[in-house]
């Protein structure tokens, strides 16, 4: 499974949320310029996002976007899905192999665990400095 630039900037918009969460709303403009991101895609990014239920808009000159759920409740999966679709490496063919398609479905079920099993508090916090050693990152 390849994640395109869609998955990674959508992690990058997400991140920056999560690290803002409880804040005012943090507008895409500011999040392109931390970046270095073009904030016209950013903007066709967010939309997906928003009609998953991740984030909301809020409108007016101290507008901007916010997590709808605390960063601990949403996953990397949620994201991914939300922008890639389903998580395969593969099309699985009918007439594959047994042994290839026991394959497949381990390396599938592998990169699930650990989109579903990484919060966004845990990239957000890992982005910070704030993690511990026992973290699901290891230096």
């Amino acid at each position: 499974m390849k994640i395109s630039t869609k998955g990674r900037y959508g992690l990058t918009i997400m991140i920056a949320l999560a690290k803002n969460y409880g804040e005012k709303p943090l507008p895409l403009k500011a999040i392109a310029n931390e970046y270095n991101l073009s904030e016209h895609y950013l903007e066709q990014l967010i939309a997906p996002l928003r009609n998953e239920g991740l984030v909301k808009s809020v409108r007016g000159a101290k507008g901007g976007y916010l997590l709808t759920k605390e960063p601990k409740l949403i996953t990397a999966a949620d994201i991914i899905r939300t922008l890639e679709g389903p998580i395969r490496p593969v099309e699985e063919m009918d007439d594959e192999e047994p042994a290839k398609r026991e394959l497949w479905k381990r390396i599938r079920d592998a990169v699930k665990d650990v989109l579903e099993t990484t919060s966004l508090q845990d990239l957000a916090e890992y982005e910070k400095g704030d993690y511990q050693e026992e973290h699901m990152f290891y230096i």
